[in-house]
């Protein structure tokens, strides 16, 4: 089994895909506005990472991204 902190990684990386995604990207040009958002999804995974690895010691790199719903 995999350590969660790998597992959170691991989410992050595949959520950042998918938020770049073409198909993605035309639902969200289509006017796709759930009411939960992938930056939601995010600040998520930095929370828990921050419980799994506090931030005293050196976290796991979780990728940012920028959603734009223009």
């Amino acid at each position: 089994m995999k350590p969660l902190c790998e597992l959170i990684t691991e989410a992050s990386v595949l959520i950042s895909e998918i938020s770049e995604h073409p198909d993605y990207q035309s639902l969200v040009n289509k006017g796709y506005q759930p009411d939960l958002t992938i930056g939601d999804a995010q600040t998520a995974l930095t929370y828990l990472i921050w419980e799994v690895q506090p931030p005293s010691i050196e976290p796991v790199r979780i990728f940012e991204i920028e959603v734009n719903h223009e």
